[in-house]
């Protein structure tokens, strides 16, 4: 009742941390998978009085290439300012922020789902706040300093939203782009990205925006997803009575699965920014790697071209397209394998033919998405740890599609392969796992297995054509997955019949 009567308006705003060696603004070590608290700490990002912060030149360099990505407009000059609050994990009791001279400004990012844009209003750079940690036991607040000053992305989007999904969505894409684009990890479980939700409702065919509820503590896709799900409930049923919205800041727990009031929601001008008196501007068209040339060649394929590239080059289905652009190491691989795989199939002589190139593709695609990413997810592992050589991987396709091996063999020698590298010849070789074609070995086998079978031989004989698979099981155990399944079937029935 509520969507269909009122209109959710939803912008977005990211929060992301920079893949850099140090802070934003000194030589403090930046490391997220730092566990032992307040290590990566210096009197500068501290605020100790007398120190004086200096630019992480490959912070700026990162935040152009993300607005670049996104075709927004980068900045000549910029400058930093000091955004004026109090928290106790805020050393310095201000944070050097953006407000007048954004990094980047206009852009958007298009929704893989339906085609939609979402526009960008701009992104800015500016340092991160320490982190506290709250003990139940003792019920008492401590805090870590070591993310304090990490180089912080963060971008606001336009209010172009108007579902939870297309705001998850679009939380995803950019997630997805700055990996590629090497600038953060940005994973949602260490706190490298955050977002922070803007509503409003309005009832339908209004031309005005509603009253803006901001959404903070949203520490996961799904629950950006369900905190939305709920603002959108929880306002639309406020207007329903005729009930005022509040501007105000609110909360998402997790636990009770609502949003809970937090503050008023605070302007821009209750932070008193005033640019910041240690740091000089910025004259980024001066600087050689700050040029619009060469940000954009430093730029690589974005996820959005992979995707239409990797569906036209290799005719791979959406959902196996959609997998291999996530996963952009599995990716290069697979384009690795399958290169070997064309040039092998080039020097047949005859070169390869449309569905030759199909079918060997889609066998490096099916056990590249099904048993290798199974395993590495198993083994908690990213694609760069495979011991298998993309060359090893393509040998073993070959071997599948000139059915030297079994499917069955073929799973057990990349479980093999995952665990200890090797060439999957030799692992066949030596084990005795070639493919067992030859007519004269098979029946013999089959003799054997329609002897100790009587009941499933009795079942096909009357009918049961089902049966018929029994017994193919039977001579795949009987010779350790080696025989030809299509032939072992063929012989059997010639045996019955």
């Amino acid at each position: 009742m509520t969507e269909k009567k009122y209109i959710p308006t939803i912008g977005l705003e990211i929060h992301v941390e920079l893949k850099t060696r140090t802070k934003m603004f000194c030589d403090s070590p930046h490391d997220p998978d730092e566990k032992h608290p307040n290590v990566n700490i210096c009197p500068v990002c501290m605020g100790h009085p007398g120190t004086l912060p200096t630019i992480n030149k490959e912070a700026v360099r990162q935040v152009l290439r993300v607005g670049a990505a996104l075709g927004g407009v980068l900045a000549e000059h910029t400058h930093f300012e000091r955004k004026n609050y109090f928290y106790p994990d805020l050393p310095k009791g201000y944070q050097i922020s953006q407000q007048e001279s954004p990094l980047v400004r206009g852009g958007q990012l298009e929704l893989l789902s339906s085609g939609k844009e979402i526009r960008i209003h701009h992104v800015h750079l500016e340092e991160d706040a320490g982190k506290l940690v709250h003990d139940k036991k003792t019920k008492s607040t401590l805090v870590d300093f070591n993310r304090a000053g990490a180089p912080l992305m963060e971008l606001v989007t336009e209010p172009d939203m108007n579902s939870a999904a297309e705001a998850e969505e679009f939380a995803r894409e950019l997630q997805l782009l700055c990996r590629y684009l090497g600038a953060s990890d940005a994973d949602m479980e260490k706190g490298e990205m955050r977002v922070e939700v803007n509503i409003s409702l309005a009832p339908r065919g209004s031309k005005a925006y509603g009253t803006k509820v901001e959404i903070k503590n949203i520490n996961s896709f799904r629950a950006a997803s369900r905190a939305i799900a709920y603002e959108i409930e929880r306002q639309g049923k406020k207007l329903a009575k005729e009930e005022k919205i509040v501007q105000e800041t609110r909360g998402w727990n997790e636990v009770s699965q609502r949003t809970v009031s937090q503050r008023s929601k605070e302007d821009a001008h209750d932070y008193r920014y005033f640019p910041e008196p240690d740091l000089p501007p910025l004259i980024l068209n001066v600087i050689p790697e700050f040029s619009e040339n060469a940000i954009a060649a430093s730029l690589p394929e974005l996820p959005q071209k992979k995707r239409k590239r990797f569906k036209e080059e290799y005719e791979l289905s959406d959902e196996q397209t959609l997998i291999f652009t996530y996963h952009k190491e599995l990716a290069d691989y697979f384009e690795k394998a399958v290169s070997e795989l064309w040039e092998w199939a080039a020097d047949t002589g005859k070169g390869p033919t449309v569905v030759e190139r199909y079918r060997l593709t889609q066998l490096a695609a099916n056990y590249l998405l099904s048993d290798v990413l199974g395993l590495l997810k198993a083994k908690g592992m990213d694609a760069a740890d495979v011991q298998i050589t993309p060359e090893n991987f393509a040998e073993l396709v070959k071997m599948i599609y000139r059915k030297e091996i079994s499917s069955r063999v073929a799973k057990d020698v990349l479980t093999r392969m995952f665990a200890e590298g090797g060439d999957p010849s030799d692992i066949v070789a030596a084990e005795g796992l070639a493919q067992i074609s030859d007519t004269g070995a098979l029946e013999d086998i089959i003799k054997k297995v329609i002897v100790e079978n009587p009941n499933p031989v009795a079942d096909y004989r009357s009918g049961k054509t089902a049966a018929l698979q029994s017994l193919v099981g039977q001579v795949m155990r009987q010779t350790r997955g080696g025989a030809d399944p299509e032939a072992a079937r063929e012989l059997l029935r010639r045996a019955l019949s």
